[in-house]
């Protein structure tokens, strides 16, 4: 049974906790930004297991609670000493939750991105993620909160839901904004409930902020900025033959390396005889019986006109589930030297990747040796 001695003692620990949080405020929060995002790296390995998608949904709730009780502390719903003592902490928590929502999100995004076609997306989730940690004002706010949650929970919908009805498409992003938006609607109705005014001082911030960001991601999603999630390019590379193996492998014939070329399975110069031809090769992660198409789309840069020409599309079905990714391959014969890059894209264009190489036409066949992917 508590004491009056007892409490006091635990009054006075939480008070020097508080003190040395707040003395120590920016270095804790940035080790805890290094050791979160260090720990998401390791710990969310695919899109479509239960445990990666449990932690996200975890910092979900955390989020919503953090959200419920500042509002409810800042209300003057929350009463007692040790509500006093602890209230100034909540919108810690949503700081907390949302950093390691965006860190998560990043790591699935980042994966999936292909630099060339998503930077723009992928900078907006590095300037939460970094800037999360001088947030902290702004999350005693409430239109502020909403609306950083609805970009959080819009972002998890828009790989979750393919995840979980094993399709990919418009109509399953359309979906999951549909869900977010109503999510969002009843989140601020409950809220409102309780604590009516909070909200209706609020209410055109809200608006502004949640429709705004609606807006934005969908002007993303239709111009091809977002990421193609939940899909993700593996492995790809340019080779001088690709034959799949009986064991289900694929055996590639390749130029040697150069040292610096050590981050590629592949020699970026490619030496091509007459009547030679170029193989491309990718592996595409798609979640469990998820199946789609991707397409291989091959360029060819005109050094005359100074810019890259679309010369061929190759589409192949894949089916999710396998570690590696769904392997396959396109060729290509009576290939001009030059410049050359392959985009793997969606259907709808997204790029989940593109590499670039040199076709240099030669006399003498070029030294050889055999790999397996």
């Amino acid at each position: 049974m508590s004491t009056p001695q007892t409490m006091k003692k635990f009054y006075n620990q939480l008070e020097k906790g508080k003190n040395f949080f707040e003395a120590h405020y920016r270095h804790l929060m940035t080790l805890s930004f290094l050791v979160g995002f260090t720990i998401d790296n390791l710990t969310l390995t695919r899109i479509d297991l239960l445990l990666d998608n449990l932690i996200l949904f975890t910092y979900l709730i955390i989020a919503c609670a953090g959200i419920v009780a500042t509002n409810f502390f800042e209300a003057h719903k929350l009463k007692g000493s040790l509500f006093a003592r602890i209230g100034p902490f909540f919108p810690l928590a949503i700081q907390f939750a949302l950093g390691g929502l965006f860190s998560g999100l990043f790591v699935f995004y980042s994966r999936s991105a292909s630099l060339a076609g998503s930077w723009l997306f992928l900078v907006v989730l590095v300037g939460l993620l970094l800037g999360n940690e001088f947030f902290e004002k702004y999350y005693r706010k409430l239109a502020f909160q909403v609306s950083v949650l609805f970009f959080a929970f819009f972002s998890f919908a828009i790989f979750f839901i393919p995840v979980i009805l094993k399709t990919f498409g418009v109509w399953t992003f359309v979906l999951s904004g549909v869900i977010s938006i109503l999510f969002i609607a009843f989140f601020v109705r409950a809220l409102g409930h309780f604590i009516p005014s909070r909200v209706r001082e609020t209410t055109k911030s809200l608006i502004t902020g949640v429709g705004g960001i609606f807006f934005a991601i969908n002007i993303f999603y239709f111009t091809n900025i977002i990421p193609p999630l939940p899909l993700s390019l593996k492995d790809a590379g340019v080779y001088h033959s690709v034959k799949r193996t009986p064991g289900g492998e694929y055996a590639v014939q390749y130029e040697p390396r150069k040292w610096y070329q050590f981050y590629k399975s592949y020699n970026d110069s490619f030496h091509l005889t007459e009547g030679g031809a170029v193989y491309f090769y990718s592996a595409v992660f798609a979640p469990t019986a998820l199946g789609t198409h991707i397409l291989h789309r091959w360029w060819y840069y005109d050094e005359i006109a100074e810019e890259w020409r679309e010369t061929d599309k190759v589409r192949f079905p894949i089916v999710g589930g396998a570690d590696g990714g769904y392997r396959g391959f396109s060729t290509k014969s009576a290939v001009v030297p030059g410049m050359w890059r392959v985009d793997v894209i969606t259907e709808r264009g997204q790029v989940l990747g593109r590499e670039t190489f040199m076709i240099i036409k030669t006399e003498d066949s070029p030294a050889l040796e055999w790999g397996i992917l």
